[in-house]
């Protein structure tokens, strides 16, 4: 079969295009979702994109949160559905409680883009499984509000069950607690992190690596994970 991915739009989302065209290289068949309906088309997983949505008035992601297809997105994560949410979708996740603690804006106040290296802390997320844990990757970060936040029960609780999906190495860009990146709630099935996978999937594109310039596609795992996780559910 092939793993249909739902990549929703909202207004001012900047990267779904990129999400899409990652979907279609990782070798599933993205599938343009919009904010405004209710029908997921039956897809076999979500990306929430990266961008400004509703200008991030309020905080960031908190409109988007509430957009009518965030009921379905709910619904579907709460029956298992393998969910990510990028940069602004992990906004939106945090914002929709899909995943604990929120995002603020960076603790040096201004905008940020790099190669970001993470560390891979739980490798048996539907979206992280074809990562080993330990593993250290490479991919592109770029935000104002990335500055994640939880009170000391929540950090507690995000440490101690393992639900911390990644953490930033090397340096903080944006201030978070306990250098997180990115989180996975309990079931696994939905992840949220700032740094954008979707552009680090093709060489010529993707961030320097020792062996070529803009030769990274460490972000390619992502999708590739997702895509067999729908595939060995169906079998």
């Amino acid at each position: 079969m092939t793993a249909r991915i739902g990549v929703i739009t909202f207004p001012g989302s900047l990267d779904d295009r990129d999400a899409q065209r990652a979907i279609r290289l990782a070798g599933g068949e993205p599938v343009a979702l919009w904010h405004g309906e209710h029908d997921l088309k039956g897809v076999d997983a979500l990306v929430l994109p990266g961008g400004f949505s509703y200008g991030d008035y309020l905080r960031a992601g908190a409109i988007a949160a509430f957009a009518p297809i965030m009921a379905e997105v709910k619904d579907a994560a709460a029956k298992g559905l393998p969910v990510l949410g990028i940069c602004n979708g992990f906004q939106m996740l945090v914002e929709a409680h899909l995943l604990p603690g929120g995002l603020i804006r960076n603790a040096h106040q201004q905008f940020i883009r790099r190669d970001q290296r993470l560390r891979v802390e739980n490798a048996s997320t539907a979206w992280t499984s074809d990562f080993t844990e330990g593993d250290e990757i490479v991919i592109p970060l770029k935000n104002a509000d990335g500055g994640y936040i939880a009170d000391a029960e929540t950090l507690a609780r995000v440490n101690g069950e393992g639900l911390v999906a990644f953490r930033y190495v090397g340096v903080n860009p944006n201030g978070s607690l306990d250098d997180i990146a990115g989180l996975t709630n309990e079931r696994g099935n939905v992840v949220g992190l700032m740094p954008h996978p979707e552009h680090a999937v093709e060489p010529g594109f993707g961030p320097g690596t020792r062996a070529a310039m803009r030769s990274g596609v460490d972000g390619l795992g992502f999708f590739t994970s997702a895509i067999a996780a729908v595939v060995g559910a169906a079998a």
